[in-house]
């Protein structure tokens, strides 16, 4: 990892991103049905003093729009006098799929976020990854790649990360999230693959596709903040530290509860996402109210994703619950006493609405 005590270097692509230079480009990653290039937006922010090279991802699912917002504001906070090192912005890197409005490439579903490092001679998928991976990713320290729910779903502000591997830990913990789900994550998904060549990921979960969400936003751009002053890029901020912090093992216990039924679901957790065991997450009748059948928690825990569709097939998903213990329990209940939880709001099926009106 460079430090300051060495002398700025360009960051090359195609072309050189020079010190003290910010550059907004199009860099092509694959071309349409009618030969046109497929172009991904860019910013390249190359600080005037030497420093670790920071990239950050959004849109590797195309209908995920949150982390877009969260780049847009970063490329435009942070000016090469502010920065010590590189920050290489990827805007959109599924462009198909931005494009179609969709969560995969268009036409043959390929999902981009388990096509990584790719390959240059391949399907479209991989090589869109392998162009990405390879002119950008691969150059840089360490890394932020930003997610939301899929459709009809919304997620808790959370990190995914493999805390095991070295230099993991310390970039999660600085991006101030109070819940970590730690494991290696999905072959090839840019997070295990950049994570597993040396580039410590972490992967932000903030709520819903298709739509901004502002508190959620807020709340990463914090976060990137308190990295970029943990790594000394931006030593004019401020390193945040979370009220209360659990961190989830692959040996802990978290579980999708999925429907039994199909049928019309009627969510009944709330007003605030910490359940205890017994406690019913939802109702699922049939269109006559003949049959119901009712959800429950496992287990006392947190609500960190939630089925938004009010309708389910048996198998769906309909709430990703994550166990807590008792000290972490008191902690959550000592912020939700405060009115504050994590930056959004606690509205039983409102949870984490849209805008204030929603209160």
């Amino acid at each position: 990892m460079a430090t300051d005590e060495s002398e700025p270097e360009p960051f090359r692509y195609e072309a050189e991103v020079d010190p003290g230079e910010k550059r907004h480009v199009r860099h092509e990653i694959g071309e349409t049905y009618l030969g046109d290039a497929v172009e991904m937006p860019v910013t390249i922010i190359n600080g005037e003093r030497d420093g670790p090279r920071v990239f950050m991802t959004a849109a590797v699912h195309g209908d995920e729009l949150n982390g877009g917002k969260v780049l847009q504001e970063v490329a435009d906070r942070y000016a090469p006098a502010d920065v010590h090192g590189t920050l290489v912005l990827l805007h959109v890197v599924n462009v198909p799929g931005y494009q179609a409005q969709q969560r995969y490439i268009p036409i043959y579903d390929q999902d981009l976020n388990r096509s990584f490092p790719g390959k240059e001679r391949s399907n479209t998928a991989e090589r869109m990854a392998h162009e990405v991976y390879q002119t950008f990713l691969a150059q840089c320290d360490l890394g932020l790649d930003f997610h939301t729910s899929t459709r009809n779903r919304t997620t808790m502000y959370h990190a995914r990360a493999d805390v095991d591997e070295p230099g993991v830990e310390r970039l999660v913990h600085a991006f101030n999230t109070n819940v970590v789900l730690s494991g290696e994550g999905d072959a090839g998904s840019l997070r295990s693959v950049a994570t597993n060549n040396g580039t410590p990921t972490v992967t932000v979960e903030m709520g819903k596709a298709h739509r901004f969400q502002p508190a959620l936003i807020e709340k990463a751009l914090a976060g990137v903040e308190s990295v970029l002053a943990e790594y000394g890029v931006y030593p004019e901020g401020a390193v945040s530290e979370p009220a209360w912090h659990k961190v989830m093992g692959p040996s802990e216990e978290k579980r999708w509860l999925r429907a039994d039924t199909g049928g019309l679901v009627e969510m009944e957790w709330g007003p605030d996402p910490l359940v205890e065991a017994g406690d019913t997450i939802c109702t699922i009748s049939d269109h006559f109210k003949d049959e119901e059948r009712i959800v429950e928690a496992p287990f006392t825990g947190l609500i960190v994703g939630v089925l938004e569709n009010p309708v389910a097939l048996p198998g769906h998903p309909v709430c990703h619950l994550v166990r807590v213990d008792t000290e972490t329990r008191e902690q959550i209940e000592r912020e939700i006493n405060r009115g504050e939880f994590d930056g959004y709001r606690s509205y039983g099926q409102r949870w984490m609405a849209d805008d204030e009106e929603a209160e």
